[in-house]
Parts: structure tokens; sequence; C-alpha cells
């Protein structure tokens, strides 16, 4: 068997242990070691791997902006800010049809501004938002499907672990790719919210309207978002504007919202170990699978699938936007069996190679930020796509009273909305590129 065919078996291989529920890190390194032993023909060199993989995987300084975002979107909720967030959103929007759910849509994605995790973000805003939309006659399977799909603006609205993967992965500007995400992330908060619109149009029954909120009351409560604003400015206005770079910009941002949830009551000496606990827990688990991507990957570069499956393409003639549209519609698969972060690791070092070596007529640099933004936003739909979107999961996690499939048929209003984004962007990619 040749180094090639090694490389191409090792796909089903690992879809085979994914499918029978072994952790994705470890069957990337599990892959990647036996495939290595495969290569060599000896252990020598796999266990030679093993010994520095751990170290250049995990001396890169970039990495560290990982568990900063991560405590920030915990010092951000003890600080108050995804209920301050939701209550002035909800003041200026709830007493519109559909109201309460663009609220929770408009709160979520205030609250990606400081969080970069998705499941965070949903699991954080439905503790806030699902008492209010249920309050007020929202049918249980629009209100999980709606904060699942709010919840997704957290890796997409800057800042975001997953982009920060990305941007180690391909060797991109991390401040680029944060520029580049933020139209996208408005236009996908505005989907969403006309998805609400049309969704309540089309099922008169499934929501209620609350009364209005006297202006004065408005204004109190969108006065009391001011902390989301100074750290998101500080972080972001610092990065760009080259006063810090993005890791010592998470940093700031950390140490911004953790004085916030200081004086607001929420930051105690418990509260503050829980915090460092559960970023340490989160930190290892997205470590782990680094590492396991890092090894896997290793092995793949080694048997040259990469470059030959790029070659391959290259010389079949296929129009650049075919193979673009092929690559987006297998994340939309995987989409449906994989977290984000698996995905970004597993896939990108296969299939940006390929990308990189077609003609789309912009810079090297512009069709990785471009191809970055699409695989997010791709990689967001699968975290709402059936049967097994992650943040469906988990925001039916926190209401057994709804039946999952009630969460299916809702948030198929919302994947369509993601879909037509995706078409937009692909076909004008200076959407994307249009801050940079």
């Amino acid at each position: 068997m040749s180094t090639l065919e090694i490389g191409l078996y090792s796909f089903p291989a690992l879809l085979v242990m994914i499918f029978l529920r072994v952790p994705i890190g470890l069957a990337m390194f599990v892959t990647g070691f036996a495939g290595l032993y495969l290569v060599t023909g000896s252990p020598n060199m796999a266990l030679a791997r093993l010994k520095t993989e751990a170290y250049t995987t995990f001396s890169s300084y970039s990495l560290s902006i990982v568990p900063m975002f991560l405590l920030m979107g915990y010092f951000a909720t003890l600080g108050g800010m995804s209920q301050a967030l939701f209550r002035a959103a909800e003041s200026f929007l709830g007493h519109r049809k559909g109201g309460v759910a663009m609220a929770a849509i408009g709160a979520c994605a205030g609250f990606g501004a400081i969080c970069g995790s998705s499941l965070a973000t949903a699991a954080t805003m439905s503790r806030v938002a699902l008492p209010e939309l249920k309050a007020y006659g929202y049918k249980g399977g629009f209100s999980t499907a709606t904060l699942a799909a709010g919840g997704t603006l957290g890796i997409l609205i800057p800042p975001s672990v997953v982009l920060v993967i990305y941007a180690i992965l391909t060797e991109q500007n991390i401040a680029k790719l944060f520029l580049a995400a933020f139209i996208p992330g408005i236009m996908a908060a505005i989907g969403y919210m006309i998805a609400v619109s049309v969704y309540v149009r089309l099922n008169p029954g499934s929501a209620g309207v609350r009364e209005a909120v006297p202006m004065r009351d408005r204004f109190r409560a969108l006065w009391s978002v001011w902390p989301v604003l100074v750290v998101f400015v500080a972080v972001v206005g610092g990065i760009y504007g080259g006063v810090f770079t993005p890791t010592e910009g998470a940093a700031v941002g950390a140490l911004g919202t953790g004085l916030i949830a200081l004086m607001n009551g929420g930051l105690t000496r418990a509260t503050l170990f829980a915090a460092f606990a559960d970023t340490g827990r989160s930190t290892a688990m997205i470590f782990f699978i680094v590492l396991g991507a890092a090894f896997y990957n290793g092995f793949l570069a080694l048997t040259q699938v990469p470059q030959s499956l790029s070659q391959m393409v290259v010389e079949q003639g296929f129009a650049p936007i075919t193979v673009l549209c092929v690559i987006l519609l297998l994340y939309l698969v995987f989409g449906c069996f994989m977290d984000s972060l698996s995905m970004i690791l597993l896939t990108v070092p296969i299939f940006f190679p390929v990308i990189s070596a077609l003609d789309f007529g912009m810079s090297a640099e512009h069709v990785a930020i471009w191809f970055g933004i699409l695989v997010l936003i791709v990689v967001e739909v699968g975290l709402i796509t059936p049967p097994v979107g992650m943040n469906l999961f988990v925001i039916n996690a926190m209401d057994r009273a709804t039946p999952m499939v009630e969460t299916y048929r809702a948030v198929l209003y919302y994947v369509a909305s993601d879909l037509v984004r995706v078409v937009i962007l692909v076909a004008f990619p200076s959407i994307t590129l249009f801050l940079l």
C-alpha cells in the first residue's frame, strides 16, 4: 500500500471512530499515530513526534487568546452583561410581533461581541431570555430554535475563538479576519430577525405581544449596557488601532470584564475560582482537539494527501466557484455530525491548499480571508442543523418540556436565512472584504 493510499484510507477510519462516539481529539490523535506507524514501518517516528508535537503546538503565543476570550465570556456573565443586553433589546423591540424573540437575537449579537464561543452564548442567553419568551406566550420550539440560532452569533461576531484557530492554521492576520467578520455578522443578526418576522406571520399563535415600554425606561435600559460597549471598543478598537496585539487585546478584555463583574458584585472569591475552573476545562478540551488535529495533520502532510488533492482539482479544470460550492456543501454535511472547532481543525488543512491553488481573481490573502468567513458561516449553520446541531441540544437541555422535533421545525427558518446569506457572500466577495 502506497503512502498516499494510507492517507486516503485514514479518512473513513477517522469517521468510523467519530460515529462510534470516540472523542474527536482522541480519534484524530489515534488515527495520526497509527498512520505514522504504517507509513514509516516503525513506532519510533510516531513516538518521536509525540515527544515534540505538544511543545511545538502549544508554544504558539497566539493560542493564549483562547483561554482569555473564554474567561472574558465567563466574567461578562458574572457581571450581568447578558441580562443588561436582553433588557435593553427587549425594551425597544418587545412590543412588536415577535419582538421578544428579536430582542433575544439582538442580545446574542451583543454578547457575542464579548464572548468568542457559540455554545457559551447560547447557554448564557437561554438562561436570561427563555423564561421571558415563555412568559409572553412564545411556543417552546420557536423559543429554543431562536436561542440556538442566536447563539451561533457568538463565533461569527468578533472576537471568535474559531476564527483565531483558523488564522493560526492558515497563517492569516487575526485582526483582519475579525474585521472581515463584522458585516457578515450584522447580516446574520438582521437575517435572523427577518426569519422571526416571517415565522410569526406564518404561525400567528406562536408568539405573544408585551406592552410597550415608556421611552424613559428604554433609554435607562440602554444606558445599562455601557460596560459591553466599553469592553468591545477597548478590545476591538485597540486591536485595529494598533495599540496592542489580538493576544494582548484578549487579556485586556478579560481584565475589563473581570473588573466590571467585581464592581457589579458578581465576582467573589467563589465565582472567581469557578470561572477559572470552567475556563481551564474548556481550554483543556479545545487544546486536546488542537493537539489531536496537529498530530493527524502532520501525518497527512507526510502522505502528501492535501498537495495531491489540490493538484488533482487544478488539473481537472473545474471552475473555482464550483470547487468552493462543493467544499461548502461538504461542510454543511459535516456540520450535522461534528462540532465547529473539530470541523475547522480537521478540514482546513485539507481544503485550504485546494482553495489557495485556484484563481478567484483576488490576492491570496483576500481569498484566505473570504474563504475563512464562508467556512465560519457554514460551520455556524452546522451548529443548528438537525439531527446533531450542538446548539439545539444545549438549548433543549434547558427546556426538557419542549420536544426536539418542535425545535427542528422552527430552526429551519434560521437555516434558510443562513443559506441565503452564504449565497450572497459567495456571489459578492466584496461584501466580506469591504472593510479591509
